[in-house]
């Protein structure tokens, strides 16, 4: 395996890399998007049932102490509870949005490396290519031999990074696909806990 790889030629090496950091950030990512980080259903439901009682300090001690993205989203409305819905409606917003960057950070790397990958390897055949033809400028087409060298590299780095290409694709669609499920859930929620703000008011 390694010895295939060597004959790959220098392109080979950022291809590598390139999968190293697509595994890296699907793996960090699929952490980051944990459903109990970033909705955990119990923390949502106490919080629902204190503002139905009316202890929004309670609620604002419970989003306090809950390190997910709903709770800073919850805490950031509750917290201008008493100066009118429309602030509530405004902070809950602003908070969501920037919730909603951290939760879709880094996919954008791993559309970049799925669309690389293939160029690095195409780049890896185009010079492979330039070698077989310069052999077969100096020494002609008698021997195949010697043109074995430029053939392997262009057809390894072309494999490489299309194998690298399609899974990162994949892991990319998976990453968006969950970060923006999770987003909409967010807004659903949060969507509800200003519905049930305006009822304990009125």
């Amino acid at each position: 395996m390694i010895d295939l790889l060597i004959r790959g030629g220098i392109f080979i090496y950022p291809i590598i890399f390139c999968s190293i950091v697509a595994l890296a950030v699907f793996l960090e990512r699929l952490w980051v998007l944990r459903r109990k980080s970033v909705l955990p259903p119990e923390f949502i439901r106490n919080v629902e049932d204190l503002i139905r009682k009316q202890k929004i300090a309670d609620a604002l001690f419970l989003c306090q102490g809950d390190p997910s993205s709903i709770a800073k989203v919850f805490f950031a409305g509750l917290k201008n509870a008493g100066r009118g819905m429309w602030l509530v409606k405004e902070a809950i917003e602003e908070r969501g949005g920037r919730e909603a960057a951290i939760l879709e950070k880094h996919t954008g790397i791993l559309s970049t490396i799925a669309n690389l990958a293939p160029l690095l390897g195409l780049l890896g055949t185009v010079s492979g290519m330039i070698k077989t033809f310069n052999v077969i400028s100096v020494q002609g087409v008698g021997n195949p031999a010697p043109l074995a060298g430029g053939i392997a590299e262009a057809l390894i780095t072309t494999a490489a990074g299309l194998t690298v290409a399609i899974p990162t694709l994949l892991c990319h669609r998976i990453v968006r696909d969950k970060a923006g499920s999770l987003i909409f859930e967010m807004e659903e929620n949060s969507i509800r806990i200003i519905e049930l703000m305006e009822k304990s008011t009125t």
